[in-house]
């Protein structure tokens, strides 16, 4: 112990020597200039080097070392690089002398300071070109009783036993504390060297009375105390883990040396290894990842003959496979984007914009939801391939199933394992398949899904299609969520009434009406022509088209909303010159409208309107069909008998129910509109709609049921360009009916001019192009009476005889 002490009295002679003796010199002026520092507190006697590089602390150093020497070192509050005024710094600091000072190449420096005591920054007198505060000695003020020694002794004796702990204190402090006498110093001395806060070292360098410094440096040791102990506890615990697998490690590295020496390959072992390699590489979620190791484990500790073994391995093979992180870059371009849709499509103006839209706001916000779209339309209209074209706008992977005929749940969502051959459901197997989590997914024919007692396909499509679930899309086999908001659902369907009502509300529906014969015509020549052509091996100099000819084909040979028999008729008669081509009788060929005949056979369809309403008790009406619109043809007739009402052409409740109010209204004002036949009892009525094989409903024939029964009582025939829509009441009112856009394509299709619509339907003619409207008139009624001029033609009520009629009564 009287070494260690005349050891530390040795270098406090060194330190004595190296000032120069200047302490003896040294008097604190009533103004010093104050040196800001970042992230240290210096006490008195304290020596430390210190960095100055800025301009200003470079003329403060300057200054410093033609003069005393002295300055004082004050901590600033907030702990950010800045130039610090006198707001920004703590009221009490250190007053301190510079030892040496070194400069640096690259024009900072570096000081060795030594403090000497405390001060009070009672006033800031200049702030440029640095920091001069007028201050305040502050000297300690000791208590010499029992509680300061004691508080000494547990500070001294705690601060012993943490350099013990501390592998990052040295062994020297322990004889520097013991030989510390002044107890305000040795507080100082233990805080400089305690792992806390700048702030609560600037606490300790406030405290001006010692027991009270004593006292906050000892808790702040009791602190650290526990925080070395709780490191030492872990790191015990570590090394134990530690131990045990390094002693497992080279067990295993043994067995490996030994299978390796008898030239033994363990295959399980290979295996495994690789089943840990693709879960690291897959990047699963943390509870994805919990599972898969869980299942690795057990497949570890079971044999490979059991008959789980198969089935656990195949499950992990599903989950690293499956793209959990893996995720194609969106072509953000809107320009590129609109090029490739219309590339690929004619037309379909709303769904391309709504794509576009999608584009437009993912661009903004990238981490958008994806739409779930339902493209509902008549076959042929390009639902299927619209989708393809989307996915190559966006340049992500494009998947589709078909639900049609789908009658079980587990297709959906899989099946457990605890079948034998279970597998995911078609989801999760198309996603895997896509190698992508966001590819554009088709949902093809969503209304012709069904159900049984296997459960309800449409019921677990519920979580796929809705935004705010699918997240956590959960597969039966897989049993962990997999998110399925980055993918964009598309669904198509024909019509809509057999999607239940949930399923429904989950989709954005968009509507492709069937296209006009202009339409047709433009696509035949963009798209369906130069695609037949190549696929028939034929070159453009080989074969081509006249006008006439591709419009002769649309109107006579196809009759429909879509393009398939279109593309069927073009690709028959490039079969054809294929044909002539191949056997040398040609070179290349012109199709006429006069050479079709030979190519496709006598003409399929003719525009029999004109024929059909020759003659009176026929009139054309319009319906909405699954597959578009259509017009049909309403006749009746009537004979000697009772009275009776017969309707036939398998019409439903709906449809019967309008005959019958139709044929009431024409009874109740026969007078008034001029029909000879008075006595109703003596004639049985007769009206058929024709095509009766296919089953018709609703009540948009109303109308045309009333004028075909008129125009056979009046003997006058319907025009023949005129065609109608709407449901009748009993007071001769015309009210709106649905699907107008549909039925005025069919009877622009048909050659109807003129088409009459309840008023209330004028809205919807917004869906209808304006080439199509400038081609058609459209009358507009709230009352029959209001279609009889366009109907007929001469055909007026006689509105006297009506009120002489209505004041007789």
């Amino acid at each position: 112990m009287k070494t260690e002490k005349k050891v530390f009295k040795q270098k406090e002679k060194l330190l004595e020597s190296a000032l120069g003796g200047l302490q003896e010199e040294l008097v604190i002026p009533e103004e010093l200039p104050v040196l800001p520092l970042l992230d240290t507190v210096i006490y008195p006697q304290m020596v430390t080097a210190l960095g100055v590089s800025t301009e200003r602390e470079l003329k403060l150093l300057d200054y410093v070392l033609t003069g005393n020497r002295l300055l004082a070192l004050a901590l600033q509050k907030n702990q950010k690089e800045k130039e610090a005024g006198p707001e920004d710094l703590y009221g009490y600091a250190t007053a301190a002398v510079v030892l040496q000072m070194l400069k640096m190449p690259d024009n900072s420096a570096r000081m060795l300071v030594q403090g000497i005591t405390r001060l009070k920054l009672t006033q800031f007198v200049r702030e440029e070109p640095y920091l001069v505060a007028r201050v305040e000695t502050l000297e300690d003020v000791v208590e010499e009783d029992k509680e300061t020694e004691a508080l000494t002794r547990s500070l001294s004796d705690q601060f012993i036993k943490m350099i013990s702990m501390s592998a990052s204190l040295p062994d020297e402090l322990k004889i520097a504390v013991m030989n510390i006498e002044h107890p305000g110093r040795l507080a100082d001395m233990i805080a400089s060297h305690l792992s806390i806060s700048v702030h609560e070292k600037e606490e300790v360098l406030e405290a001006v009375k010692v027991k009270e410094r004593l006292k906050k440096v000892n808790t702040l040791i009791s602190k650290e105390m526990e925080v070395l102990e709780l490191a030492r506890k872990i790191q015990g615990q570590v090394k134990s883990e530690l131990d045990k697998g390094q002693k497992e490690y080279y067990l295993r590295q043994q067995l490996k040396a030994i299978q390796d020496e008898l030239g033994e390959t363990d295959e399980r072992t290979v295996e495994v290894q690789e089943l840990k390699q693709k879960i690291t590489q897959a990047k699963m979620p943390p509870e994805v990842l919990k599972e898969a190791e869980r299942e690795l484990s057990r497949l570890q500790k079971m044999p490979p003959q059991a008959a789980e073994y198969t089935v656990s391995r195949t499950y992990l093979d599903w989950l690293v496979s499956l793209p959990w992180s893996v995720t194609t870059t969106d072509n953000l371009d809107i320009n590129q984007a609109q090029k490739v849709l219309d590339e690929d499509h004619y037309d379909l103006k709303r769904v391309k914009d709504r794509i576009l839209e999608y584009l437009a706001v993912r661009k903004l916000k990238p981490d958008m939801k994806g739409p779930i779209l339902c493209f509902v339309g008549p076959p042929g209209t390009g639902k299927t391939s619209l989708g393809k074209s989307i996915a190559r706008s966006l340049g992500r992977k494009f998947i589709r199933i078909s639900l049609g005929g789908i009658r079980d749940e587990a297709e959906i969502r899989g099946h457990r394992r605890t079948y034998i051959g279970a597998l995911p459901g078609r989801i999760i197997q198309s996603i895997r398949k896509a190698e992508s989590n966001n590819p554009v997914f088709m949902l093809d024919e969503i209304d012709k899904l069904g159900m049984d007692f296997r459960g309800d396909p449409s019921s677990a499509l519920l979580e796929v299609l809705d935004p705010e679930q699918n997240f956590s899309f959960s597969d039966h086999y897989l049993e962990v969520p997999f998110d399925l908001t980055k993918v964009m659902f598309i669904t198509t369907a024909n019509y809509l009434e057999p999607v239940p009502p949930a399923l429904k509300d989950r989709m954005e529906v968009l509507e492709l009406p069937g296209y006009t014969e202009e339409e047709k015509l433009s696509i035949a020549k963009e798209f369906l022509i130069p695609k037949q052509t190549k696929e028939h091996g034929l070159k453009p100099e080989n074969i081509s088209f006249e006008e006439s000819a591709i419009k002769s084909i649309i109107s006579n040979y196809t009759r429909e909303a879509g393009l398939r028999n279109l593309e069927r008729a073009i690709a028959t008669v490039c079969r054809k010159v294929a044909k002539e081509i191949a056997a040398e009788k040609a070179q290349s060929m012109v199709i006429k409208e006069e050479t079709l005949g030979d190519l496709l056979g006598p003409i399929a369809f003719f525009k029999e309107i004109a024929e059909r309403t020759a003659e009176p008790g026929v009139a054309t009406g319009l319906a909405w069909t699954p597959t578009g619109g259509d017009i049909l043809f309403i006749e009746s007739t009537y004979m000697p008998g009772t009275g009776k009402l017969t309707l036939t052409g398998q019409l439903g409740e709906v449809m019967k129910e309008s005959a019958e109010a139709a044929m009431s209204y024409v009874r109740s004002r026969s007078k008034a509109l001029n029909v000879p036949l008075q006595d109703f009892t003596k004639y049985d009525f007769h009206i058929h709609v024709p095509a009766g094989a296919i089953p018709k409903d609703g009540p948009s024939a109303g109308v045309t049921i009333a004028m075909s029964l008129l125009s056979l009582l009046t003997g006058k025939s319907v025009r023949p360009e005129v065609a109608m829509t709407g449901e009748i009441t009993l007071r001769g009112r015309v009210l709106p009916v649905g699907g107008i856009k549909e039925k005025v394509l069919a009877a622009k299709r048909a050659g109807i001019a003129t088409l009459i619509l309840p008023k209330r339907n004028e809205k919807d003619l917004v869906e209808v192009t304006d080439e199509v409207k400038a081609r058609m008139e459209f009358r507009f009624v709230e009352k029959v009476d209001e279609m009889l001029p366009t109907v007929f033609g001469t055909l007026e009520p006689a509105r006297e005889k009506e009120e002489a009629l209505v004041k007789a009564r």
